[in-house]
């Protein structure tokens, strides 16, 4: 292809002018042109740039070219000139050569193949973009002969420090398999080396690498399953959509059904998990209830928060996850998410509404609460308007039958012709499965065969037809008034159907169906082929039951149809001739003749077109399109009996950092296997008893452990950490009494949990303040803030002073150097993002003890990590949000209905919990009693329960009060509200403004705790306020509708300073407002809770810009 032709873009006058110019013009005058000169010119100073010796030139000229590329022009005739740059020293230079080259590498083989050389140079380079680039040229060049230099670099890069290489690398693998099959094998060991690569980076790509070379090879899975499930939160979102998928497939095969019938679930109950052999030979007679693996837990937990992506891919996946793997009870948390994504674009909307259809011919009741959002809207698409109509068919019943055919009646006058003739056909399936209205439907379809719509009348008919076989007998009228239409209309199919119907019930019309059949007789040559069968249909019965008045008429249209030009009607014809006319060749069939044509025809069955996608996953192509599509790897059965679970275990060996000296004692070894999840290690201490403990104290003095596994790389110093704060309330259990232990393995819990999401910084900060005030501190409990979530502060500062005495082991002395055990000193309780759900530490019960004298426990109080003034009150809420959010509907609840608010009051039972207030509503027609809270879930989860209402009169509410222990974490509170015959599941969600109680500040006290506050402490973002919101009185109110927080006085007017305090941790949270100009501010938020930071700045960020 010439350049003329690839360029042709502009007049032939213009070409003119620019072939008499074409003399004059320079390098700048041409690049002036951009990318919309159009000449021959334009490449030839391209190739003039790439060739000069200045840098600046080669490097717009890439720049124009990408252009061209992103443009979707071909730049292939450039791939020479380009080539030669490959090895340039400039960074951005190579980088824009690499993009160019993956473009066209595969195009241009030969010249490619030349810098070969080059490339391989440059998987050497100290910049990792540009070893990456390199790989991924070198990936795009489909030669078989370069196949082994391929292999070697994606194995050196599957070993690469940066994890952006390596996450390149597993997109190679993926590549080099498609282009060499054979070398499955040698891939494979690689993706089994980088699935046990630690980095959130990695993750997605090598499962993608996973499922397109070997998705069979499960055993790859076992080892890091559980990984991969912690790891999933934090996954980039194409990554999150790759694994969930093969982690539903990987589940089906390796856990048993939740969907046993009569299934209980007892997940509580550790022992029936491990029962011994003899205790399950005993029991073999008895119904075992349903205990769920906690790995299945593991899986269905972490992927919970997914719901609340913005990627509308992650929630249809996490959707699927829990429709093919939760217990069905637990299938419902995925509505709202579902209904939400019906905001998103129509393409979006198609594929979650096909989805959504499927769900709700098999569970009605989870989309009957959000039936409004299925209502048809004008500005739909038709195929948006089908989808929501075969929905509200599914949904209906006899409770909400009338309200979908009021909007059906709406829907039938829409101009959109095949949206109304979907309407009707969903007026009849509602009419076939709720028989209280059949006749209703039959009435109102019958009225619109008055139509003047020649559609609508037709599809009236066929609907009609449909809905008379399931009661003939009682709707004679309706066949006369069918047979009195049949004239006008002229739609083929409404005409076949009343042929149909004039033969089929032609006993009950005797005198009107020979009517019809002369009148079709007349109009027979002209008639479609499917009015054409009915036709001859019609004659024969009428032959075999009214001989007399249709002989001549049925021998007339049989001879009409013996030379018709179709050869079906043809066929048709001769077949009934030689049925129904007796005769010497008629044959044996002759006498079957009435029983073969007048036999009686069961009742059709009108059904949902999605009756029968379940067969596929949902989510997937193949499920869109209803067939099976390339690459579908079908979800197996459940198995019966679950394969080993002990093939998930993975031994973690830690390794030991010399550059840090460690404070405490060594950390037992059995800690390592906290890395997964607290289920499986309250459940293998649990089996395991006294001698696993006692196994693994005898080790730690041989082994160097520096503190849990952890789930990232970095984890290695951030383990070192707490190690001493997790083994001394280790050691305490034993020697400071039942108390103490749960007090301090609570501690040790959260302490493992939090280790596993700390960052570097955050280790270099907190080993430089233990070494800071670890001379200071004599209690070894100045870092611990001293609310005491647990409720034992005395016993544990008491068992921590015991054990800090004891010596350390010989190994810990030998790794360290010889470093004296000091007091030890905890670390600041850190938040990860795992705390937003499942994985927020919960406190303890315990009460305090009484050996801490009250001065010494006033003395404590007065210790803060932070170093909070203590002129600081807790001052009281100035703002008392009326919102009220929905605990329990009265559908759902058989009548009773729940909703709940944060009233913002001190909680008197703890001042760790939040004080939450229920309105209970009865909605039925009858009593309810003994309203009360039933389990929770987790177990641990701290609930301050109401008393129970004894009996709640119809239609009278009662409000109660009870207050949850959130732990700063934004995760829902799940338990069950119980009746005194049934019980409902319910949540309550907290905003992270109610986490907050409100506190009194100074301003200088205030920037004085902002300056401590700095670094990862503070986050900021600058916002457009509304105009509605730039008056002081505008601005503190939507803060405080947004957070429960105290104001400060301010001297400045253009400063709004807010404080407050975390309830359960008691950390000190500094949100000020910085107006810059008439519509804009900077909000600062300082705090050490960064996660909580960051949800209160998004909070905060829509309330002031919402008008």
């Amino acid at each position: 292809m010439s350049t003329n032709a690839l360029y042709n873009d502009q007049g032939g006058a213009e070409a003119a002018v620019e072939a008499g110019q074409e003399s004059t013009l320079a390098a700048t005058t041409s690049a002036a042109f951009g990318l919309f000169s159009a000449d021959f010119k334009k490449n030839e100073d391209l190739k003039e740039m790439l060739e000069s010796n200045k840098e600046s030139l080669k490097l717009e000229a890439m720049k124009r070219i990408v252009g061209l590329i992103a443009k979707g022009k071909n730049a292939s005739e450039l791939f020479p000139a380009v080539v030669k740059n490959v090895a340039s020293k400039n960074i951005e230079l190579k980088k824009l050569v690499y993009v160019y080259l993956v473009r066209y590498a595969e195009e241009q083989q030969d010249l490619a193949l030349l810098s070969i050389s080059t490339f391989q140079r440059a998987l050497k380079d100290p910049n990792q973009l540009i070893r990456a680039s390199a790989l991924r040229v070198l990936s795009s060049i489909r030669v078989p002969i370069i196949v082994p230099i391929m292999m070697l670099a994606i194995k050196e890069a599957a070993s690469d420090l940066s994890p952006y290489v390596r996450k390149t690398s597993a997109h190679a693998i993926q590549k080099l398999y498609s282009l060499d099959p054979e070398q499955k094998e040698q891939l494979i060991e690689v993706i089994e080396k980088l699935l046990k690569d630690k980095s959130t980076l990695v993750a997605g790509s090598v499962v993608m690498a996973f499922e397109e070379v070997c998705p069979d090879r499960i055993d790859l899975i076992h080892k890091n399953y559980r990984k991969l499930c912690n790891l999933l939160v934090d996954v980039e979102e194409w990554g999150q959509v790759v694994i969930i998928s093969m982690l539903t497939r990987y589940a089906r095969t390796q856990f048993t059904s939740p969907w046993q019938e009569g299934a209980v679930f007892d997940e509580n109950d550790v022992k029936t998990f491990y029962d011994s052999d003899s205790e399950e030979k005993r029991c073999q007679m008895d119904a075992k209830p349903y205990v769920m693996d906690p790995d299945h837990r593991l899986l269905l937990r972490n992927t919970k928060p997914l719901l609340q992506s913005r990627n509308t891919a992650v929630v249809m996946s996490v959707a699927q996850l829990y429709w093919h793997l939760a217990p069905k009870q637990e299938v419902g948390i995925v509505t709202k998410s579902l209904v939400r994504l019906l905001r998103s674009h129509r393409e979006v909307q198609y594929v979650v509404l096909q989805n959504i259809a499927t769900m709700s011919i098999q569970r009605k009741g989870m989309f009957e609460p959000f039936m409004k959002s299925f209502y048809v809207r004008s500005t739909d698409t038709t195929h948006i308007k089908t989808l929501k109509l075969e929905i509200l068919t599914n949904l209906a019943n006899e409770a909400n039958i009338s309200t979908i055919l009021r909007e059906f009646q709406t829907y039938v006058k829409s101009q959109d012709k095949a949206f109304a003739a979907a309407t009707i056909q969903a007026i009849g399936r509602c009419a076939t499965n709720i028989s209280e209205v059949t006749d209703t439907c039959l009435n109102g379809l019958v009225l619109l065969l008055s139509n003047r719509d020649e559609g609508v009348v037709a599809e009236s008919v066929v609907v009609i037809r449909k809905l008379l076989q399931t009661q003939p007998t009682q709707h004679s009228e309706i066949i006369k008034h069918m047979a009195k239409l049949f004239d006008k209309i002229t739609v083929s199919t409404a005409r076949a159907s009343i042929l149909w119907l004039m033969g089929e019930y032609c006993e009950r019309v005797p005198k009107i169906a020979p009517d019809v059949l002369r009148k079709i007789a007349k109009t027979f040559t002209a008639e479609d082929d499917i009015v054409k069968l009915q036709a001859v249909n019609l004659a024969a019965k009428l032959y075999l039951t009214n001989s007399k008045q249709t002989k001549l008429l049925t021998q007339y249209i049989l001879n009409l149809g013996k030379y018709d030009q179709n050869y079906d009607i043809r066929d048709r014809t001769r077949f009934i001739r030689q049925l129904i006319v007796p005769g010497d060749k008629s044959g044996a069939l002759n006498k079957y003749a009435r029983r073969i044509l007048l036999a009686p025809k069961p009742a059709p069955v009108l059904e949902s077109a999605f009756k029968d996608r379940d067969r596929y996953q949902l989510g997937t192509l193949s499920h869109s399109l209803n067939s099976k599509a390339t690459g579908y790897h079908e979800l197996s059965d459940w198995p019966a009996v679950a394969p080993d679970q002990s093939v998930r275990n993975v031994e973690v060996i830690e390794p030991v950092n010399e550059w840090a000296p460690l404070v405490g004692k060594s950390k037992p070894p059995e800690s390592d296997d906290k890395f997964y999840s607290d289920e499986d290690d309250k459940k293998e201490e649990a089996s395991d008893g006294s001698g696993s403990s006692s196994s693994t104290s005898s080790t730690s003095s041989s082994t160097s452990s520096s503190g849990s596994s952890s789930s990232s790389e970095e984890s290695g110093s951030a383990s070192e950490d707490d190690s001493g704060s997790s083994d001394e309330s280790d050691k305490s259990s034993t020697d400071s009494g039942k108390s103490s232990g749960q007090s301090s393995d609570s501690e040790s819990e959260q302490k493992k949990k939090m280790t596993t999401r700390k960052k570097k910084t955050k280790k270099v900060q907190a080993e430089k303040q233990k070494h800071n005030q670890a001379d200071s501190d004599s209690d070894g409990n100045a870092d611990e803030p001293m609310d005491e979530e647990s409720g034992s502060s005395a016993e544990s500062a008491t068992s921590e002073s015991d054990s800090d005495s004891e010596p350390d082991s010989t190994a810990k002395q030998k790794s360290e150097n010889n470093v004296k055990s000091k007091p030890k000193v905890k670390s600041k309780m850190e938040v990860s993002l795992l705390d937003l759900d499942d994985f927020s530490p919960t406190p303890s019960n315990t009460p305090k003890s009484s050996l801490v004298s009250p001065s010494l426990l006033s003395d404590l109080e007065g210790l803060s990590l932070s170093g909070v003034s203590t002129t600081m009150q807790v001052a009281t809420p100035t703002f008392g949000p009326v919102k009220s959010l929905e605990l329990l509907h009265h559908m759902t609840g058989k009548g009773l209905s729940a909703k709940y608010h944060f009233p913002r009051q001190p909680c008197l039972h703890r001042p760790s919990m939040v004080a939450v207030q229920v309105t209970l509503t009865n909605c039925s027609d009858r009593s309810l009693e003994e309203i009360h809270i039933g389990e929770r879930s987790p177990a641990s989860l701290q609930i301050h329960c109401f008393n129970t209402v004894e009996r709640l009169e119809p239609e009278a509410s009662v409000t109660v009060s009870m207050a949850v222990d959130f732990s700063d974490s934004t995760q829902a509170a799940n338990f069950e509200l119980c009746t005194k015959e049934d019980r409902f599941g319910v949540s309550i969600q907290p905003a992270v403004g109610e986490l907050l109680m409100p506190c009194s500040l100074t301003q200088q006290d205030f920037c004085e705790e902002q300056g401590k506050l700095l670094g990862m402490n503070e986050t900021s973002a600058t916002i457009a306020m509304a105009t509605s919101n730039i008056s002081s009185q505008a601005v503190t109110k939507r803060v405080l509708s947004v957070a429960n927080v105290g104001v400060v006085a301010s001297s400045e007017s253009h400063l709004y300073r807010f404080v407050g305090r975390t309830v359960s941790s008691q950390v000190l949270v500094l949100v000020q407002l910085e107006l810059k100009d008439p519509s804009g501010g900077l909000l600062t938020i300082s705090t050490e809770k960064s996660v909580m930071a960051s949800m209160l700045l998004r909070d905060l960020k829509q309330a002031l810009t919402q008008a």
